[in-house]
């Protein structure tokens, strides 16, 4: 970056509170290729769920919960997880309801995916594993329950990663029309608001999310194996409702639980977020093109630093598993 140019960036990074060493920047990246399935699966009772989830570090160390997206699941960090574990945290890695082993107590359950759910399942499983306070890393849905997390509970964050900056939904934001390359990027949303996506969906789970990932990931070369690790957590029974019934809940084409309708008022406002935080963008996503983070800067009010890494789209833990895994251990240290 030249003199000039840096200049006016800094400028206007201080203009929405960033300081000029937080200045995006960018990693290599790397391809997850060979890693080891994260085994064995522990569970325990949490909330309404009966949680499954990965476990590795010591006992004792700093507790990191990594947060997966859609539609993945904890494979995202089959290589995050052990290299955090190395360098001493305490790291679990849960599967979000309607994935892998995770299941509901009850039948009788309402199969609900809007955001204040998922979120107040980790808040329930922090709660079982008696983990008062944990740096919150994710993507995709992982990030947004983290930023809902560190809003409405930051006693419970020390500190925070998020791919794609500040991820928490306004219903009435969402109705408003977007510019059409943008609609076409979340062309998913349509077609799962209907019943004929539904049964789509349920038909050709894997071949939807193997097309998903290609789209939203367009550099990233995964294999056969790896993409078979991830899809066995979609033979989840619930998943397919709690997938259809986040998308629907976005667009206001279902309601989610009235006991929940008083944190989505809260959410719905857009609540700042207090704690350090790094903001994370692949350059090649295919769905949430990288930013340099200005768009959303007003919504963090603590320390913040944006990084763009290269050549990685938009399941950025696995495509890039160094730079997440650095970004953990930096944000650690603020």
């Amino acid at each position: 970056m030249n003199t000039g140019r840096r200049t006016l960036l800094t400028g206007a990074l201080a203009a929405v509170g960033l300081a000029a060493a937080e200045l995006p920047f960018a990693a290599p990246a790397r391809a997850a290729d060979g890693a080891q399935p994260l085994a064995p699966i522990r569970q325990i009772r949490a909330g309404e769920l009966d949680v499954g989830y990965y476990e590795a570090g010591p006992a004792d160390g700093k507790p990191v919960l990594l947060l997966h997206g859609w539609p993945y699941d904890i494979h995202s960090y089959a290589e995050v997880a052990p290299l955090l574990a190395a360098r001493g945290y305490r790291v679990i890695v849960p599967h979000l309801r309607g994935h892998g082993s995770t299941r509901f107590l009850s039948d009788a359950s309402f199969r609900n995916g809007q955001q204040a759910a998922v979120a107040l399942d980790i808040i329930a499983l922090m709660d079982a594993l008696q983990i008062e306070q944990a740096i919150l890393a994710g993507y995709d849905w992982g990030a947004r329950t983290a930023n809902i997390i560190a809003a409405l509970w930051p006693q419970r964050c020390k500190a925070m990663v998020s791919v794609n900056g500040y991820l928490i939904n306004n219903r009435e934001r969402n109705q408003l029309p977007l510019a059409p390359q943008a609609e076409h990027g979340w062309w998913y949303q349509f077609y799962f608001a209907t019943e004929r996506g539904k049964a789509g969906y349920q038909a050709n789970r894997r071949e939807f999310a193997r097309l998903i990932w290609r789209a939203n990931s367009p550099q990233w070369r995964f294999d056969q194996a790896t993409f078979e690790r991830s899809a066995a957590s979609f033979d989840n029974p619930d998943y397919i409702a709690i997938v259809i019934h986040n998308y629907r809940w976005r667009l206001s084409v279902e309601q989610g639980d009235p006991k929940y309708d008083a944190l989505e008022r809260r959410l719905a406002v857009g609540p700042a977020i207090a704690v350090p935080t790094i903001t994370l963008d692949g350059d090649s996503d295919g769905v949430a093109p990288a930013t340099d983070g200005l768009g959303y800067a007003a919504r963090f009010t603590g320390k913040r630093t944006h990084r763009v890494i290269k050549g990685v789209g938009h399941n950025l833990p696995q495509e890039a598993p160094q730079a997440f895994t650095q970004a953990v251990i930096d944000v650690d240290a603020y």
